[in-house]
């Protein structure tokens, strides 16, 4: 019931995000089927891409996207909301109509205005308790506060890293604890993958017991200990809709573990479901990148599970804090005078209650997501305000190599928070930048997505020592350490590939650095975004809270200039005298799946001298005839042919290894034993245990364009077979056409889709807050 590692949240089939404004469980989603596309003999048959040549065809009206390709005991998506109406209808005919009868209706505005001044109480009460110092990090929770307190309590000395998952949560310290000595930088050494919070074998059993029960498969247990703790065998007899909190549960098989623990006490309007249903919605939209979700598009979402009353169990679920209420638009502050008060009790509205204004927008977010926005805009704002002004940097400007590596220099040497954007090419700038930064007696690091990307900064700068992993540097694993106060030992921090920072991964490095440290934010904004919620990069952009500086320099060769027209909306002729783009054209996916192989295994490697194991193929999604499994197992039987004794894999298999969500690390098997898989990973050593082998690792000679961000290869074979049509976007093939350094193959089975893509399906839109939070801050060096 888990997604694919390394899997896109929310892109289980095509590596696209579902449509933002739609139910996030959309009915319907399956697997497109193949169209037949016109294709020519042989493999000489490639020629440079030109989208003029091939016959417009128009793509099956009746053609989705799969939405949500899950793996085990997960259900297809589609027409699940019927079903479930069907089964629990009979059961509470005519529940959840007394509330209404109850007390007198109020009007959708006025339950909404009265839940957000109640907010802006609980808002008022927690700026209060902000008054006094806080301990760094306060703001956060989930998955961000976790990783914080980890690094914390691994670099103060206090526990190991497998300790601190075990243990209980530490109490608050004053802000920034100090270890003892400062970290220095630690040698790459072998590494465990994280293993899952233990649980205890009666904890186990409890679940067990209960899932057997309800008629839930026992594999549930430990992802069910894992989700609710120690307590997950108690708490989901109470409240059987807590099954949704596991990965992969959907609501309608939630519904029949209640009824079958519950019996006749089970009903849609049962308040146990609306909570449950409210808090799934909302992570399912955190799965496609959203940080808080329209209310409208909540309640449309409960209406389609069969909830008779949305608006009260939106209500309910703010009142017992599954959701938090915000308020998008409008006065930031409204005032109301006591006669005002006493005619909004009386039951009519306020005056100039329908005066025009700007549209007032209500949303819904998770707690953890909103903190983490908050904490980042507060840090962010920090960064602004406290670095110095007036540092002097003219002679290492002007000793830059071109004047966007001299605009960068000295636009960062005026401001504490700066963001760069541009192509691969501009790379350079953010490297010349941090040369210079050294060269000024600056402790100046670069912080890279992916080891690739490290290594290539690494080049850049002629300095190992100056580039690391975000990961990397988070963990100490890499990078200067923490100073005497527990922040990250340095002046400047260049942080590469922008785009692929998550809002609660942003909100951990930016309370890692101490107040007066300088951050620039690099990375191409034509790509596709993070794996995990928020579009920080994207944000930071549109709010103008610091200075931007836009590079001139443009990528080279023809792949460069083909990439460079997917970014403005145009899939132009390039011209390729050296093969550097080729297009080949099929008709279906068996073809597909045959010409790639054709190409990774002796095409490429005969015509560009690139073996193998340098070359990258991409496809759209992971599930249909020609996504990465498929694409994946004729490759490997080409390539690496073996029985799969370990686990399914063999030494020398090509593999993707996820050490947690959104990161996909490339990797090859070298060897199994007791302890598990061992891994090389960009020349790091890894050791996955065997439990964790089938969720965490899958074969990586084919990756989603998801995967491949932040990556680079000698050589890329784009595979768009034709049920990859409605999966396609310009930031997907901007991403996917620009891996390649010296060749791209396109394997073409779209025929207009993909010019279509590119000029008419931009960027999905993602529902967040840290905008607003950064345009209300104070920052005196926002750009005009």
């Amino acid at each position: 019931m888990t997604a694919l590692p390394g899997e896109t949240p929310g892109t289980g089939g095509t590596d696209t995000p579902q449509d933002a404004v739609s139910p996030p469980d959309e009915a319907g989603a399956q697997e497109p089927a193949a169209d037949a596309d016109p294709a020519s003999d042989g493999a000489g048959a490639a020629e440079v891409v030109d989208p003029a040549s091939t016959e417009a065809a128009e793509p099956d009206a009746g053609a989705e996207a799969e939405a949500a390709n899950t793996e085990g005991a997960t259900e297809a998506e589609g027409a699940s909301s019927d079903a479930e109406g069907a089964g629990t209808d009979s059961d509470t005919e005519g529940a959840g109509t007394d509330a209404a009868s109850a007390a007198p209706e109020l009007s959708e505005a006025q339950a909404e205005l009265a839940a957000q001044r109640e907010l802006r109480e609980r808002i008022e009460q927690r700026k209060a308790a902000k008054a006094a110092p806080i301990a760094a990090g306060a703001g956060l929770s989930g998955t961000a506060a976790d990783l914080l307190a980890a690094v914390r309590a691994v670099e103060s000395g206090e526990k190991t890293g497998s300790a601190f998952f075990a243990s209980p949560t530490p109490a608050q310290a004053p802000r920034r604890p100090a270890p003892a000595a400062a970290q220095p930088p630690r040698t790459p050494a072998p590494q465990a993958a994280p293993a899952p919070q233990s649980a205890s074998p009666e904890a186990l059993d409890a679940v067990r017991a209960v899932l057997v029960e309800g008629g839930a498969p026992e594999a549930l247990a430990r992802p069910a200990v894992g989700a609710l703790g120690e307590q997950a065998g108690e708490l989901l007899r109470t409240d059987p809709w807590q099954l949704l909190a596991v990965p992969g549960v959907r609501p309608e098989q939630a519904d029949g573990f209640a009824r079958a623990l519950l019996g006749a006490d089970c009903g849609p309007d049962d308040g146990r479901r609306t909570a449950a249903l409210v808090g799934w919605v909302l992570e399912r939209a955190a799965l496609q990148g959203h940080t808080a979700l329209d209310a409208g598009d909540v309640r449309a979402a409960l209406a389609e599970r069969a909830v008779s009353d949305p608006d009260a169990a939106v209500r309910e679920a703010v009142e017992e804090g599954v959701a938090l209420l915000f308020q998008e638009g409008g006065d930031e502050e409204p005032e109301e005078t006591e006669e005002d008060a006493e005619e909004t009790d009386e039951g009519g509205l306020a005056p100039d209650a329908d005066a025009p204004g700007e549209p007032v927008r209500i949303l819904l977010g998770l707690d953890r997501y909103a903190l983490a926005e908050e904490s980042l805009a507060d840090g962010l704002a920090r960064l602004v305000n406290t670095c110095e002004k007036a540092a002097d940097w003219a002679e290492a400007a002007a000793a830059a190599p071109s004047p966007s590596a001299a605009e960068l220099i000295r636009t960062t040497a005026a401001a504490g928070l700066v963001a760069h954007s541009g192509g691969e090419a501009a790379r350079a700038e953010p490297a010349a930048l941090i040369a210079a930064a050294r060269g000024l007696g600056l402790r100046a690091f670069g912080a890279a997505h992916s080891e690739d990307g490290r290594r290539r900064l690494s080049a850049a700068t002629g300095d190992p020592d100056t580039a690391v992993t975000l990961a990397g540097l988070l963990s100490g694993a890499q990078g200067p350490g923490r100073d005497e106060d527990g922040a990250l030992a340095l002046d400047l921090l260049v942080v590469l590939d922008a785009p692929q920072l998550d809002v609660e991964g942003a909100a951990v490095l930016v309370e890692a650095l101490a107040d007066g440290a300088r951050l620039v934010l690099s990375g191409d904004p034509g790509v596709l975004g993070s794996a995990g919620a928020g579009r920080v990069f994207a944000d930071v952009l549109a709010a103008r809270t610091c200075p931007q500086v836009v590079s001139r320099t443009p990528d080279p060769g023809p792949i460069g200039e083909l990439v460079s027209g997917i970014g403005i909306g145009e899939l132009n002729q390039v011209d390729a005298p050296g093969k550097e783009v080729v297009i080949v054209p099929v008709r279906d996916a068996g073809e597909a799946v045959h010409r790639t192989v054709q190409l990774v295994a002796d095409s490429v490697p005969r015509a560009f001298s690139i073996p193998a194991d340098e070359t990258q193929v991409i496809t759209v999604g992971h599930g249909g005839a020609a996504g990465t499994r498929v694409l994946n197992e004729a490759l490997k039987q080409r390539l690496n042919p073996g029985p799969g004794r370990f686990g399914g894999f063999d030494p020398g298999d090509r593999v993707v290894h996820v050490p947690a969500p959104g990161r996909a690390v490339p990797g090859v098997v070298r060897s199994a034993d007791a302890e598990g898989l061992h891994l090389d990973c960009g020349g790091v050593p890894v050791v996955v245990p065997q439990e964790r082998v089938e969720s965490s690792v899958r074969h990586g000679w084919a990756l989603s364009a998801h995967q491949a961000a932040g990556m680079r290869w000698p050589a890329t074979v784009v595979v768009l077979p034709g049920d990859a049509a409605q999966g396609l976007s310009r930031p997907w093939v901007y991403t996917a056409f620009g891996r390649g350094e010296r060749h791209l193959s396109v394997v073409h089975g779209v025929d207009q889709a993909l010019p279509h893509a590119v000029a008419q399906v931009p960027a999905q839109e993602r529902t967040t807050r840290l905008r607003p939070l950064l345009e209300a801050l104070p920052t005196p060096d926002a750009a005009s």
